[in-house]
């Protein structure tokens, strides 16, 4: 398992750990949580200790570049919510641009790429036209893969908008509609979270735009890690993961909801594996009887999330690779799967 990504975990977990650190090791670390994305929080982590003047620079630069991302997220939630205003649609904003505009922990210096929103399925074709009209543009012009995420997906083929340049990933429920569980995307939008005026973090953002309730905010995130992915990058989103559990942890029936949720949803076991990840790597309080005992395999996935070099270079190539295969085989069935890989790899 590699040196440079337990140091970023151990920085993050302790940020008086990185006191000690050597020219060498700080490069390394610095170079791994870049490649994790984590640069920005742990900028923000570190900016009260006395560090070399050369990494208090870099870590400076990461919280500015942090804020930028911010402001650009909330815009263009903005101009999203502009948009479909007309329709009369619930609009929940997922991932990094909903912490960032409830004002979470989990938002502070997190990275922000593209704006992922959750819409009724139903009014999936309505949202679509209304998005191209305000001039974004579909990304994949290829007929399969406009059929395989129209058929099988669990969001519309990405738009990217011709101005701005920014992408928009218009999602109907949290996971592949090939996936083994199936979460109830119309009871997470049901019970959504409008963003009300005032909101820390909030800026601009009219009323309009909505966030999931705490413990399915918590679930899609354990969903998105555990679920439907093959872990790279893993541990900005375990990250993001920490800060929902310390920030909602302590408020009144929260365990219980997160245990109800996660079953309803039918993903107990991805979000038991995250407390479990969570507690072991950042020390996150979690509740025991939510987390469950450790299994072995919590392992592998501790040695996948670790798999980063100091030089920035994922490592363990044969763990990775059967991670991504695992990914697949989660999404889809395998005659199913055979037949995708069959085409895509026709059409290379």
């Amino acid at each position: 398992m590699s040196s440079a990504a337990r140091m970023v975990v151990r920085a993050l977990r302790n940020p008086l750990s990185a006191e000690r650190l050597s020219e060498e090791q700080w490069t390394a670390l610095l170079t791994a949580a870049r490649a994790e994305s984590l640069l920005g929080g742990l900028g923000h982590r570190l900016s009260d200790l006395n560090l070399p003047a050369k990494v208090s620079q870099i870590l400076a630069d990461a919280r500015a570049d942090g804020e930028r991302a911010r402001v650009q997220a909330l815009w263009e939630a903005e101009m999203a919510r502009r948009a479909l205003a007309p329709l009369d649609v619930p609009v929940v904003l997922l991932k990094g641009t909903a912490y960032a505009a409830a004002g979470l922990g989990a938002g502070v210096g997190r990275s922000i790429g593209d704006l992922d929103i959750l819409v009724p399925r139903d009014r999936l074709a309505a949202v679509q036209q209304a998005l191209l009209s305000a001039g974004w543009e579909w990304v994949k012009e290829d007929a399969y893969d406009d059929l395989y995420y129209r058929r099988w997906m669990h969001e519309l083929p990405p738009l990217i908008h011709k101005d701005r340049d920014r992408m928009i990933d218009v999602h109907h429920t949290i996971l592949p509609l090939t996936a083994r569980p199936t979460p109830d995307a119309a009871a997470m939008i049901a019970d959504s979270v409008a963003l009300g005026e005032g909101l820390r973090g909030s800026g601009s953002l009219d009323q309009g735009l909505r966030i999931l309730a705490p413990a399915d905010m918590v679930i899609h995130a354990a969903a998105h890690l555990f679920a439907d992915g093959d872990l790279a990058g893993g541990l900005r989103n375990l990250w993001d993961i920490d800060r929902l559990l310390r920030e909602f942890g302590e408020r009144r029936h929260f365990w219980r909801d997160l245990a109800w949720r996660a079953r309803r949803h039918q993903l107990r076991a991805p979000v038991a594996r995250a407390l479990r990840l969570a507690a072991s790597l950042y020390a996150t309080p979690v509740d025991e009887a939510c987390a469950g005992r450790r299994r072995w395999s919590d392992g592998l996935f501790e040695r996948r999330l670790l798999a980063r070099s100091g030089w920035g270079s994922e490592t363990s190539p044969a763990l990775r690779l059967g991670f991504y295969i695992r990914s697949h085989t989660l999404r889809m069935p395998l005659p199913m799967l055979a037949r995708h890989l069959w085409i895509k790899a026709r059409q290379s």
